[in-house]
């Protein structure tokens, strides 16, 4: 297990929340590409090709892990910033939609965290951030995350982030059918799977999707209870086509109007 970093933070803000993380001279922290709120003078970042916890690794290594992250849809590139000032310095980052930063130490946790592909958004320095692969067809196709989720190992303190409330959920050898959008992260000793949402009639006509997740086992599930594709899926279906009018929601006339057309 990788010896991470000891970084102290803080989180801001209720819906749009940040984190502040402090580093004491020699830290590094490690963000996912852009997440970047603000910096102080005194820590310098570059981007690098990983986590940065495999310092000998080949060139040929390096590649292979670049094609995992961009398999999972991520950057190739992880941004380092380390502290070269005399005094403790501090950088922020933030999550690119409104939701809850899930702050997490990992050695409390079992050092392994299993998360959807953009959960991840910084960690102290020695935390590896890899992926996991589904190893059912099943669950790659039809499970919402596709084949691939993230694996975070280490003993420090990783940040994840979410859209809407976080719920807590602990299992102790129990089941539970969930939306598959609405899965964050679970620890180890939870097993992943997919289902049918029922008979064929729930499955088109319940307007719950046709598969759900169902997370079985003993251990800690984290749950959004507002998947940012769902809120983008809304949105769009209320947002005026190109060249219409905007109506409001609520108007008898409007919805006549986006029935018979302008």
């Amino acid at each position: 297990m990788p010896e991470c970093h000891e970084v102290d933070y803080h989180v801001f803000g209720d819906d749009m929340q940040y984190v502040e993380v402090e580093l004491d001279p020699g830290e590094t922290v490690i963000a996912e590409a852009g997440a970047m709120n603000y910096v102080e003078d005194g820590i310098v970042f570059e981007a690098y090709m990983g986590d940065g916890t495999k310092a000998d690794q080949s060139i040929f290594g390096k590649l292979i892990d670049a094609g995992k992250r961009t398999l999972s849809g991520e950057s190739v590139f992880m941004t380092h910033f380390t502290n070269h000032a005399d005094g403790k310095r501090r950088v922020a980052f933030a999550a690119p939609f409104p939701g809850k930063i899930v702050p997490l130490d990992m050695e409390k946790i079992g050092g392994v965290l299993t998360c959807q592909k953009d959960a991840f958004l910084c960690a102290a320095f020695g935390t590896r951030i890899g992926i996991a692969f589904q190893k059912r067809l099943g669950a790659g196709f039809f499970g919402g995350e596709g084949f691939i989720l993230q694996r975070l190992e280490g003993d420090g303190h990783a940040f994840i982030h979410a859209s809407g409330a976080i719920i807590k959920k602990v299992l102790k050898g129990e089941s539970l059918r969930v939306d598959t959008g609405c899965i964050v992260a679970f620890t180890e000793g939870i097993h992943y799977d997919i289902e049918r949402a029922g008979s064929l009639k729930s499955m088109f006509f319940g307007g719950e999707g046709i598969f759900l997740a169902t997370l079985s086992g003993s251990g800690t599930v984290l749950l959004q209870s507002l998947p940012f594709s769902r809120l983008a899926n809304r949105v769009l279906q209320h947002a005026p086509s190109a060249g219409g009018s905007s109506r409001g929601e609520g108007s008898v006339l409007g919805g006549l109007g986006n029935l018979f057309g302008d």
